[in-house]
C-alpha cells in the first residue's frame, strides 16, 4: 500500500447573481479543499455564504481564491494594477471571506490566487510581493497554493507554508508548466486520461506534455486542482478519486499532506 497523500482542490463559489458557473455540489462530494471565489472574478455575498456553509458541513478546507476585479473576463484577462492595488485588493477579498468563515465557525486554511492574477504572481515578482504581503498581514500561517516561480519563492522567503499544485485538467508544455488557455486543447476533458496523468505526477512527478514528451515537474505534487467550470467536472472528479484510491494514494487535506511530508 502506498504511503503517498494528495489533496484534491476545486475552484468553488464562482457563480454570481443569476449566473451559475460550475457544479459545486458535485465537486464538494469529492474535494478535500476548496478555493472559494471572493467576489471579484466571481462569487457574491450570497454565494460565498452558501459555499462556506457547505464546506464547513463537509469538513472541506476553505481557501481564499482572490482575483482581479473582472467579472466580465472571469479574472482571466491582463489588468494594469500597481503592487499597492494588488495588495489591498487581495487583503479586501481575504477580509470578505473571513466574515463568512467566522459565522460558520471555521477558518481560512490557504490562499490560491485565481486566473491571470495567479499566473502573473508566478512570473512577475511585483505581483508575488503584493499577494504575499497581503497574506502575511492577514495570517502568515496560511498555506500558499502555487506552482514553481516567484509566488513560491516569496512565500518561502516570508516563512509561509507552501503546497505545490498540479492543474489536473490543463495541458502542460515541455517546460513542465501549463500552456496558455488561448491555445487549442489547453483544457482537457477526457476523464480517464486526466485521472491517469494525475496518478503519475503524484507517484513520479512526470507529466506528458502537448508534444508527447514525458517531462518532470521538478517538484512534489501536494494538491491536484480541478476547475469547477470544466463541463466534464462530474466524470473527471469521479474518475480521479477512483484512480487515486486504486493506486493507494490517500485523499486528504493540504495541511495533512504537508505534515506527512515533514514527518517523512
Amino acid at each position: 500500500m502506498s504511503s503517498l497523500r494528495v489533496a484534491i482542490v476545486g475552484d468553488l463559489g464562482e457563480s454570481f447573481g443569476n449566473y451559475v458557473i460550475g457544479d459545486d455540489k458535485v465537486l464538494l462530494e469529492r474535494v478535500t479543499m476548496a478555493n472559494v471565489a471572493c467576489g471579484f472574478h466571481g462569487g457574491d455575498p450570497r454565494v460565498m455564504d452558501e459555499t462556506v456553509r457547505r464546506c464547513a458541513e463537509k469538513h472541506v478546507e476553505i481557501g481564499a481564491h482572490p482575483g482581479y476585479p473582472d467579472l466580465v473576463g472571469f479574472g482571466r484577462r491582463a489588468m494594469e494594477a500597481s503592487e499597492e492595488e494588488i495588495r489591498t485588493d487581495v487583503l479586501y477579498q481575504l477580509g470578505a471571506l473571513s466574515a463568512f468563515t467566522k459565522i460558520h465557525d471555521t477558518t481560512i486554511s490557504h490562499i490560491a490566487p485565481h486566473g491571470r492574477m495567479g499566473s502573473m504572481a508566478t512570473s512577475d515578482i511585483g505581483h508575488a510581493r503584493a499577494v504575499i504581503a497581503a497574506a502575511v498581514a492577514f495570517d502568515p500561517s496560511l498555506v500558499v497554493i502555487c506552482q514553481k516561480g516567484h509566488l513560491e519563492e516569496e512565500a518561502k522567503r516570508h516563512g509561509m507554508p507552501v503546497a505545490m499544485v498540479f492543474l489536473g485538467d490543463r495541458a502542460y508544455g515541455d517546460n513542465g508548466m501549463p500552456v496558455s488557455r488561448s491555445l487549442p486543447g489547453s483544457l482537457l476533458h477526457d476523464a480517464g486520461e486526466i485521472a491517469e496523468r494525475c496518478v503519475r505526477v503524484v507517484q513520479d512527478g512526470m507529466v506528458k506534455s502537448v508534444t508527447g514528451k514525458m517531462v518532470p515537474l521538478g517538484h512534489d505534487v501536494d494538491t491536484i486542482l480541478l476547475h469547477g467550470d470544466n463541463s466534464e467536472a462530474l466524470s473527471i472528479s469521479k474518475a480521479l478519486c477512483e484512480a487515486l484510491d486504486t493506486a493507494g494514494i490517500a485523499r486528504v487535506g493540504v495541511r495533512d499532506v504537508l505534515a506527512h511530508k515533514k514527518q517523512n
